[in-house]
């Protein structure tokens, strides 16, 4: 036999026994959207390694990936999640307990529901305890996400443009555009400032049914909330609708003072104008408790959120006050630091509030069980205090019998579209207002009575988001100077980024996880733990993250960058083995 025939045949074999690996390998189908394009290919190769043909759709945007989804046409489903609230309560909630709102693989577990309850009502430190066993559940028991990597939250500015004292990046909440201004500040009032964002399909302006990268930066302008977050994750009335707040003993009963400087903003004729309606005690009232009402509207995708509520109620006896102590004084003394004036009364009547002459609104907010972090969730974009006349005047359909072709929702994009549609019907709490949306921008306007002659008052009267959805072309249009900030940054651009001497970089660890979701439903392969186990262990996080240039991080849940358990996922091919062959004896 000759030596070159002797190849000829090994190559054979060795394509032979290539195709018969391959032949024997399981099956599965990924989903993700294009911006994910380097995870689904790292993905597929990992999993190729391990025993795993994948074949992935990749999708050009949100909307189409939901689509997917809600036609049950994926195995796993690529995507992210950030904890926007900063607190270890909601990185588990909605996407574990069962029926939360962004439970997609349909997860009931009644022990992992057990240990949320529980986690919730406990103090931080007490809850690590909890929250590890939590991700036992999640992960060690029946892997129902495969983490991947936590990312590092980026935004850069243009420093000839905008003033750097002014921009700040927070690690939870989005932008505000309130605190920025120019450089040269007499442009504040003549020149838009421009952002950018790849989602131009709007969920909703009405802050209770949308909760994505499509609407989280124009609502979280539009609503006030009655508290916020600090670039760091901790509860600040800075920019709320509140002077102080202050927690009874036994942490169920939470009680906010309100200003009486903030006004609903409308449009007319193109421009934003003060309605001369204040922003009141009865509107938070209406507005939460329509954000904890599942059927308070159709498609509500926020719900879960403000489950923790029982009970929002305006107080008028000064008493209850001074007679509800917290951990250190009492409610009245708390809530009385640093107002206009000392408190003299207390009204239920918006528009007798008169700060000045001591005259206030206090709103309470009591809660099922103990439950410390809802006010993080009362700093969320679906907590934000829409206008009560207002939806009720727009809102007239029946939620039962809603039918998207021919009821008009508040909040509808349609409404505020040029064109036909346009018929803006938006009245809102917060700095800005839309004034009206088109393929390419959506323009917001400085609400002309928000905090007037306070420090709270927005710099910049105008602000234009643009729809950029490529992210390599926003990178571009930051540096030609098309827009002046870009949130949110790919991370094989960021090097560009620092070599320009004309932008400014800024880089904080994040709350978001890229994680891949399971289809446990049955028919898909992925229903079967010891598969979904297989998967898990053929995961190199560090493969993930060196992709990104290294801007990330190791994680092991959604809790990963709040509380520090110690748990870590390794690689292990061994597992992966094991667990495949006891799914092919159990099949």
């Amino acid at each position: 036999m000759s030596k070159l025939y002797f190849i000829f045949i090994l190559l054979i074999l060795i394509s032979c026994s290539s195709s018969q690996q391959s032949a024997n390998n399981v099956d599965v189908q990924i989903i993700g959207m294009a911006i994910n394009e380097k995870e689904l290919n790292v993905m597929r190769d990992i999993l190729l390694k391990n025993g795993f043909n994948s074949k992935i759709n990749m999708l050009p945007d949100y909307a189409s990936f939901v689509g997917q989804l809600d036609a049950n046409n994926y195995d796993i489903a690529i995507n992210s999640w950030n904890t926007v609230t900063g607190n270890p309560d909601y990185a588990v909630r909605s996407l574990f307990i069962s029926d939360g709102d962004h439970n997609h693989s349909k997860i009931s577990n009644e022990k992992l529901d057990n240990l949320i309850e529980k986690a919730s009502t406990e103090n931080l430190e007490d809850s690590k305890t909890t929250y590890n066993d939590i991700e036992k559940v999640i992960i060690d028991e029946n892997a129902y996400i495969i983490p991947l990597y936590n990312r590092v939250k980026t935004q850069a500015f243009n420093k000839r443009v905008l003033d750097e004292n002014t921009v700040n990046i927070y690690k939870a909440a989005s932008l505000n555009i309130s605190e920025m201004s120019f450089i040269d500040e007499s442009k504040n009032e003549t020149n838009p400032l421009y952002v950018s964002q790849t989602l131009s399909t709007l969920t909703s302006l009405d802050p209770i049914k949308g909760n994505d990268g499509s609407i989280n930066m124009i609502n979280n302008q539009m609503y006030i909330r009655i508290v916020n977050l600090t670039t760091n994750d901790q509860i600040t009335t800075r920019d709320s609708l509140s002077y102080n707040y202050a927690i009874a003993q036994g942490n169920k009963d939470y009680y906010f003072i309100l200003r009486d400087d903030v006004y609903f903003a409308k449009v007319e004729n193109r421009q934003a104008v003060n309605t001369g309606e204040r922003v009141g005690a009865s509107d938070v009232v209406f507005s939460l408790n329509r954000a904890k009402d599942r059927n308070s509207v159709p498609n509500h995708r926020t719900y879960s959120l403000h489950s923790s509520m029982e009970r929002i109620s305006i107080v008028t006896d000064i008493n209850e006050l001074k007679n509800a102590k917290t951990e250190n004084s009492d409610v009245y003394t708390e809530l009385s630091q640093n107002l206009p004036a000392p408190i003299t009364s207390l009204t239920s009547v918006s528009s007798q509030a008169n700060n000045k002459n001591g005259v206030y609104q206090v709103v309470k907010v009591t809660t099922i069980k103990p439950f410390p972090q809802v006010l993080n969730y009362l700093a969320h974009q679906s907590a934000g205090i829409v206008s009560e006349k207002q939806i009720k005047k727009v809102n007239t359909y029946k939620v039962e019998n809603y039918d998207p072709k021919n009821d008009i929702a508040y909040g509808d994009e349609s409404t505020i579209t040029e064109g036909a549609s346009y018929n803006n019907t938006l009245v809102v709490s917060g700095q800005y207002i839309a004034i009206y949306k088109n393929d390419y921008e959506i323009l917001l306007e400085r609400n002309p009575a928000f905090m007037k002659d306070t420090i709270y008052y927005p710099n910049i009267k105008t602000l234009t988001i643009k729809f950029i959805r490529d992210l390599d072309a926003s990178v571009s249009a930051l540096r030609s100077g098309d827009i002046y900030i870009l949130y949110d940054i790919i991370p094989d651009k960021l090097k560009v980024i620092e070599s320009d001497s004309n932008l400014l970089l800024q880089k904080i660890p994040s709350n978001a996880l890229i994680f891949a979701f399971i289809n446990m439903s049955d028919g898909h392969i992925t229903s079967d733990v010891n598969i979904r186990k297989a998967i898990l262990y053929s995961i190199d996080q560090n493969a993930f993250i060196a992709v990104n240039d290294n801007y990330g991080y190791r994680a092991y849940t959604t809790i990963s960058p709040l509380i520090d358990t110690g748990n870590i996922l390794n690689q292990d091919r061994d597992k992966v083995k094991e667990y495949l062959k006891a799914y092919e004896e159990n099949k």
